[in-house]
């Protein structure tokens, strides 16, 4: 039979101590190198995999920061895109007004479209190539009999009147009846529309409204008849009020200290919508206050015709004179 082969280790607690005799199979030996060597590679292994996951997630990582930088910089060319069409636009209404104020063409204080209202229309043909008037012809008169007597018992009539009404307009005459004319607080113009040194950093920027200096906490009112949005037009005008007067045109009013109407709450011309602040991005108490026909920033300016007290005058005599 074949003698067993064993390992000898002598272990010695100190140089004078006791010594002990341990023997160790051969197999064992064997065995122990080989569970050592396995370790080894697998600790190798899993440390080459962990160091090739850290590379790739450093690598995602930077992939992850270039997608968002470059989505932000597309977010901001948009966004630079959309202001200067709206600069454009509204360079462009400039224009117009500045070309109509020398002559060079008709000037139009909004854009003429076909009316629906039964008021605007012509007398019904029938009634001028025939003597005989039928039922129907007779009803249509009365219904545009009393389309007219009701807006002119409104002061609509009167408003477009006010507004350059003439009897050469061949457009619907409500859009200038409904069109803000009143001035929503009294007080000096601060700042006009168009291009101008911005007042916080000092660059250069488009003004698509006029800023009217006023007191902190004076009544803001309604330019005109119109609809309560709730519509946010932009951080920077702190608290706000957009309201929807038809035909495309909206006005905005920013920077309020706090807001008297909810959305969807229908105004009148002369209400107060809210009071004079500095919220949002201003220097000062003041009134931003925008006119925008098809979402395009106008100039303000040449709508406004009246103050409060003009209006409430205007309205009463037209009141009484109704009865």
């Amino acid at each position: 039979m074949l003698r067993k082969r064993y390992y000898v280790l002598f272990v010695a607690r100190d140089e004078d101590g006791r010594v002990r005799k341990i023997p160790l199979p051969l197999q064992y030996v064997y065995g122990f190198v080989a569970a050592a060597l396995v370790g080894a590679f697998t600790i190798v292994g899993l440390a080459g995999s962990y160091t090739r996951m850290l590379l790739k997630t450093e690598h995602f990582n930077e992939v992850r920061e270039d997608n968002q930088k470059l989505r932000k910089d597309v977010n901001q060319l948009a966004k630079v895109a959309h202001d200067r069409d709206v600069q454009v636009a509204s360079l462009g209404a400039l224009a117009s007004e500045v070309t109509a104020l020398y002559g060079l063409r008709s000037h139009k204080v909004l854009p003429a479209k076909p009316t629906a209202n039964p008021a605007a229309g012509a007398t019904p043909a029938s009634l001028t190539l025939k003597d005989e008037v039928s039922n129907a012809d007779v009803k249509m008169t009365f219904e545009q009999f009393i389309a007219l007597r009701d807006q002119a018992m409104s002061g609509r009539v009167t408003r477009a009147l006010e507004g350059g009404l003439t009897p050469s307009f061949l457009g619907d005459w409500t859009q200038i009846a409904d069109a803000p004319s009143m001035w929503p607080v009294e007080g000096r113009v601060g700042s006009g529309f168009g291009q101008r040194e911005d007042p916080i950093n000092g660059e250069g920027a488009f003004h698509p409204g006029m800023d009217i200096e006023a007191a902190y906490g004076t009544p803001v009112r309604a330019s005109a008849d119109g609809n309560v949005t709730g519509e946010n037009m932009g951080a920077g005008y702190g608290r706000q009020v957009v309201l929807d007067h038809g035909h495309d045109l909206i006005t905005l009013y920013g920077h309020l200290s706090s807001i008297a109407v909810i959305p969807g709450q229908h105004v009148q011309r002369g209400q107060v919508i809210g009071y004079v602040g500095q919220s949002g991005r201003a220097t000062g108490p003041h009134l931003h206050y925008e006119v925008r026909v098809h979402k395009v920033p106008v100039n303000p300016h040449k709508y406004l015709r009246m103050t409060f007290e003009q209006a409430l005058t205007a309205d009463t005599t037209q009141h009484i004179a109704s009865k």
